[in-house]
């Protein structure tokens, strides 16, 4: 009786280890409140424990002046650039915009800097399309997350039109993403 007990009991913890889940890798996840180990709520003066295994670089020409610094780049330990910074200029200092300059950073849908024009429309909603002199700005609906699209990629009828409010039906499929951004202010 006691040994088929202890079969039992061995049976079902062998079966809850193999239902547990191994937990997400989030290293490089974009969210709306989170990118990689960047929280949004994340303040400057706490990037250097933040990525204590990485490098950044500061705008040193502000910081020489006696000024925070306003770009901060995060290099990996093997040179790879991670994200751009921009910081806020309040008395605390918050990230204000993180520009995406790695491939491998991709959002909960599998979207990231070599995603295309009609992967963003084919899983979020574009809730604006901002037409600039040399770009458009794609903004998604409910979401911290923009993209920017030279107008290189658009058909040349509207490259070179700078009065001429551009819709997303007329960016086409195969649009590469020039900046993938996150702004958090």
């Amino acid at each position: 009786m006691r040994k088929i007990g202890i079969a039992v009991i061995l049976l079902i913890t062998m079966v809850l280890f193999q239902c547990q889940t191994t937990p997400k890798d989030t290293t490089f996840l974009i969210t709306d409140t989170s990118i990689g180990k960047l929280e949004k709520s994340s303040l400057v003066r706490d990037l250097e424990v933040i990525y204590d295994q990485d490098s950044l670089v500061k705008d040193t020409t502000r910081l020489l002046k006696g000024f925070g610094a306003k770009k901060i780049d995060v290099f990996e330990k093997g040179g790879a650039h991670l994200l751009r910074l921009t910081a806020s200029t309040d008395s605390i200092p918050v990230i204000d915009n993180v520009r995406v300059q790695d491939q491998r950073f991709k959002t909960e849908k599998g979207i990231g800097i070599t995603s295309t024009f009609k992967d963003i429309k084919d899983n979020y909603e574009i809730s604006k399309v901002i037409t600039a002199m040399n770009n458009v700005v794609v903004l998604l609906k409910n979401s911290d997350i923009y993209f920017t699209i030279d107008k290189k990629e658009l058909p040349s009828s509207l490259r070179y039109a700078s009065s001429v409010n551009i819709e997303a039906v007329q960016i086409p499929d195969e649009a590469k993403i020039k900046y993938m951004m996150l702004g958090w202010r």
